[in-house]
Order: structure tokens, then sequence, then C-alpha cells
């Protein structure tokens, strides 16, 4: 009988403890039950094994789901963007989006944010006609897509706002000048409460000057202040010209200022230089686990145009490397006098302070990028997931957006695609990945506007899905992982391994089989193109549809010759508009270092290339025209 009654008390325990793992099983599966499901080609994107897609949005501003709402927009007061500096342009009535966007689409997302509930929040690449510079999206259904889009948020807003966070019940987003917050409201799509000020930087307008954000949940919120300038000559992008030693502008620029998140309307003055020595950081986050700032850093441009006896056309395009950093306070990135050199993995001296390519002065003391990526890769956002429906292994890496290059010629482009740097306790722990590819659309990016989308903005969702946002058209995925988690491996990751090292965007080029250039025969003034002006304007002379002006179609191109010449011998910096959208990059000078003939064939051969249709260009008027610029 004790042995009976024993016997029944082990049936009992066994019984109870499979009910209790039948009960977990269903518990640790209930979020892929819950997930919604996947396109059949998983949106166009390339994933490891086991992960699936959706396309939450195939375009903002475009889609059929907002067209009907952006219509109505723009029947509105149309936003004037501020006037050119240079006199003597015509004026455009067309509306301010990108040369490359179609007719309706208001320029594609830049960062984004998920709410608890599921709501997406976009930050959008350039504002509305009217001046609108934000976006909200709503799946009502559970499918996954967007039923609900609202454009919202009119503030001053340009082509570089950046950041799209929320933190403590707040919604923050900048633009070039500022940074601002709305409360969100428990089950409100689009704020409502009063728009506050936090931050406020002074004017001029210049290059770099996206203002990404983090907060460390410590009452601090970290904004990044980018530089003005390339590389700090004394004429910015001009052939030869020597850095200015030292670099006024590193002064109150080039760095991140640690603020006080909760006071508004700051100004940089009162808040603290946290770290410098770096030129351009769109992508930044804090790390919870190991209490950690990082951020990835913008190599400089040109080292062929500027200083062509130390870099021939494959080291420009290779170097410097795009750096993923970790930034603790004081740290110094080494810009504008040393840059880093992923193949010889060392911090090498600029040669506008003495270098050649090879001298590393005083770099050896900088301390080194955590990641050393190709030159022009432009990553511009940085996820640490936390969630847990990916595999364990994405636990402490992070998730990089690398937007892609635009000056990477003759060699393709390179970049456009998502990366994943595996860590452990900040370390890290293994060559990058690439996780998510297929935003391209091609395999050779001859051309930034070859690319069908160009991947930017990253946010987790709250069920640990990630989100990806695209410049382009504003396509957002959503990426999910329904497979095994523990069996996901090397097997896993094996094509996109392979893909790393072949497909043209991502491997390294080979001097002289990817030199695209060895493929045709430019004539003279289309080579001189070529070698000055395609890595800004691009081969189609379209620009990039962010930086740099198209020049098909331009008003500029295509009316007053006089102000043409005179932009090419004297540069120019911004803002300016064109085709009605507004651009501030700076241009160099070229009277220094192009004769009258090679202006001539160059802007005769503009003025009668991609699609323009002015007359030429002589050598005598551009004689004259310097010959007044000197009289200045």
């Amino acid at each position: 009988m004790k042995n009976s009654y024993s016997l029944m008390g082990l049936s009992s325990h066994l019984f109870c403890l499979i009910i209790f793992l039948s009960i977990a099983a269903i518990s640790c599966n209930s979020n892929l039950s819950e997930l919604p499901p996947s396109d059949k080609d998983n949106g166009g994107l390339i994933l490891p094994g086991g992960f699936e897609a959706l396309v939450v949005i195939d375009s903002i501003g475009g889609g059929s789901v907002i067209a009907k709402k952006v219509s109505q927009l723009s029947k509105s007061a149309i936003y004037t963007p501020p006037p050119p500096e240079l006199k003597g342009a015509p004026k455009s009535t067309q509306l301010s989006r990108p040369n490359n966007q179609p007719v309706g689409n208001y320029v594609g997302a830049r960062h984004l944010a998920v709410n608890d509930n599921g709501d997406i929040y976009v930050k959008l690449r350039t504002p509305t006609t009217d001046g609108f510079g934000n976006a909200a999206l709503r799946d009502v259904n559970g499918d996954g897509k967007a039923d609900t889009v609202k454009i919202w948020g009119k503030y001053e807003a340009r082509s570089r706002g950046t950041a799209m966070k929320i933190h403590n019940g707040y919604l923050y987003y900048s633009s070039e000048l500022a940074v601002y917050r709305s409360k969100l409201k428990p089950g409100q799509l689009v704020p409502d409460s009063e728009m506050e000020t936090v931050i406020i930087d002074d004017p001029i307008y210049h290059e770099h000057q996206a203002k990404a954000l983090s907060f460390d949940g410590k009452g601090h919120m970290f904004v990044s202040w980018g530089i003005g300038t390339n590389s700090c000559q004394i004429e910015n992008r001009r052939p030869g010209s020597p850095g200015i030693n030292p670099c006024p502008d590193m002064v109150d620029h080039g760095g991140i200022w640690m603020f006080d998140e909760n006071k508004l309307n700051q100004k940089q003055s009162d808040g603290t230089r946290y770290a410098t020595g770096m030129r351009s950081i769109v992508g930044m986050a804090w790390d919870d686990d190991t209490e950690s700032l990082y951020a990835v850093h913008h190599g400089r441009d040109d080292f062929r145009l500027l200083w062509p006896e130390f870099y021939s056309p494959w080291k420009s395009a290779m170097l410097p490397a795009d750096e993923f950093f970790k930034v603790d306070k004081g740290f110094d990135g080494g810009f504008p006098y040393y840059y880093y050199d992923q193949m010889l993995g060392k911090k090498i001296l600029s040669p506008e302070y003495g270098g050649d390519g090879k001298k590393e002065g005083a770099g050896a003391k900088l301390v080194k990028p955590l990641v050393g990526f190709p030159g022009h890769f432009a990553p511009n956002d940085i996820l640490f997931y936390k969630g847990n429906q990916f595999p364990s292994r994405y636990k402490e890496g992070a998730f990089i957006a690398m937007h892609g290059s635009t000056n990477r010629v003759p060699y393709p482009q390179v970049g456009y695609v998502v990366l994943f740097v595996p860590m452990k306790n900040g370390q890290i722990t293994g060559p990058w990945e690439v996780f998510a590819d297929g935003f391209a659309g091609v395999d050779t990016i001859a051309i930034t506007n070859d690319a069908k989308y160009r991947p930017m903005g990253l946010a987790e969702g709250p069920d640990g899905s990630l989100f990806i946002g695209d410049t382009q058209l504003g396509k957002i995925w959503r990426v999910m992982y329904k497979g095994d988690k523990s069996a996901f491996g090397a097997k896993q990751l094996a094509t996109l391994e392979k893909r790393k090292n072949t497909i043209s965007y991502l491997k390294t080029p080979d001097e002289m089989e990817d030199n695209l250039d060895r493929k045709g025969k430019p004539v003279h003034a289309a080579l001189a193109y070529n070698i000055y002006c395609r890595a800004c304007h691009q081969t189609d002379g379209k620009g990039d549809g962010n930086r740099y002006p198209p020049l098909a179609g331009s008003e500029w191109v295509n009316s007053d010759k006089t102000v043409l010449i005179n932009i090419v011998l004297n540069g120019m910096t911004g803002p300016i508009q064109v085709k009605g959208q507004t651009y501030n990059d700076a241009m160099p000078a070229h009277a220094s270092f192009l004769t009258d003939q090679e202006i001539s064939g160059i802007l005769t051969y503009v003025r009668s290339s991609f699609g323009n249709k002015a007359g030429p260009v002589t050598e005598a008027e551009v004689a004259t025209a310097r010959k007044n610029l000197s009289k200045k």
C-alpha cells in the first residue's frame, strides 16, 4: 500500500511537471504565434536563416495610404526655404523635394521610434511643402501594415533633421538647429501637446549639422554637433590648401555635448562638452548594459581630389574608415588632424597637417575605434538589441544602418545594408556581419541613385521586432525571427557571409578590375567632369538627392552662364535652392587648379548633357570672369 501510494505520488509529480513544461513551451512560443504574417518575398530583403520580414508601408508621401492626405496638405500655405546667398539664379516654382523622388513623395524616413503600443514615429528626410517634419503610423487590424498615417509637426526642419526618440513619455526629434519634444498621451497617435524646444543652436547653417540624440537614463541627454568643414582647410575643399592649426571650428563643433534632459531652451553653452574629434555623427546610442555611449563617425572626403600626390583613386575610395566608437567622457576621435586607416589598423596624420598617407605623427596615442569600416559606408544609426525574439547572439551586439556612399567613383558605391557587430560586455567578439541586404535592388551601384532604397533608421518594437526605414521613398520593414533559436548558427549566416565577399557594394574592390572607368572611353570634357564633379553631382548629373544638388534640369545650369562660371571659379557655400530644394554643402573653388579651357569644356559638357540643352561656355567667357574676379 505504501509503495502504491509512492507510485501514485510520483505519477502525480510527473504529470504536474509535464503540464508545467507544456505551459512553459506555449508561453515561450506565444510571441511567435502573435507575430503577423511575413511577406512572401520578405519585402525584398535578404536575411539570415529563420528571419522573415514584412513591409509596414511601401512609401511615406507617395504611397496610396496617404496620397489623399498629402494632396490636402499641399493646398495649404507653401513652405518657403531661405533665399540663396548668391544672386542671379532664376526662381524655381517646383515643390520642395529631392530631385530623384516621385511627385507626391515627401522624402522618406530618417530615424524611427516605436512606442509600447506599436505606433511608429518617423522623422521625414525633408519637410513637406508646408513645413511638416514628422509622420506617425498605426497598425489598426494587427496585420503588421500601417493602416493610419498622419503627417504632423510643423517646425524649422531641413534635409538633415535627424533624431526620433521616445524617452520618459516624450517624443524627441531634431532639426539642423534645434531639438524638440512633444508629450505622448496613451492611445493617442499624434501628440497634441505643446511642442517644446529643448536645445537651440545658432545659425549659420553648414554641412554635417545633424543633431543625433541619446539618453543615459540618469537625466542626461547627449547631442552631436557636426563641424561645417571637410578637413578644416584654410580654403575648404580646395586642392593643396593646408589645415588650420589649431582648427578654430573645433572649439564649438566636431563633438558631442551633454545636457540636462529636463531643461528647456538650452544653448550649447548650457551643456558640457563630452567628446571631441568627430567630424559628423548621425548615429548615436547609449547602451544600458555597459552604461556607455557609442557613436558612428563619418570620415572625411576627397583624398584624391585634394591630395592626388598621396592618394590613388582606389585609396580615396577605401579611405578613410567610417568608425564605430565607444565614447567615454573626454574621448578624442582625432579629427581633423588624424584619420583611421582600417587597412593599416592605424591612426594616420591627415595630409592637411603634414601627412602623406603613411605618417602616423602622434596618431598612436589616440584610442582606436572598435571597428573601422571601409570608407564612405555612411553609418547613420545604431541599435543595441534588448528584446527576446531574436537568437541570443544578437542580445549584446550592435545593429548599424549603412546609408551608402556617394563618392567612391570610379569604383562601385558601397554600403546600403544593415550590419551587425557581435559584442560581449562592450568588447567586439568577431568581424562585422551583413544582417539585412537587398535594399539596393542591383548588384553594382555606379552612382547613389542606382540604389532603390537606402537604409537609415533602426528601432526595436515592443515584441522584439526590428524596424528599418529607408530615405529614398520612406519604405519601412519589420524584421521578425520565426525559426528555432536554439539551432541558430553559422549555417543560417552563410548566405550573407558569402555576399559580403562577392557583391560589389560590400567587398573590397579590385584596383583594376572593379574600376568602372576602364569600361568606357570618355571624351576629355566628360573625363574632367568625372574627376572633379562626379563624386558630388553623380554620373547622371542628378546629385544624391540630399547633400549635393542636381545639374540635370537645374535653373543654375541652364540660365545665366556668368553666374555658373563664377560658382566654379570661386566656389560657394549654402544655403542654395535648386529645383525647389535647399542644399547646404560647400562647393570648393576651382580657379586655382583648373584652366580656362578645362572649365569651358566641363561647363559646356554639363550644359549639353543630362537632358540640359543650354549653349556652350567659351574659353574667352571664362577668362573674362576670372579677370573680373581678380579685380574684386
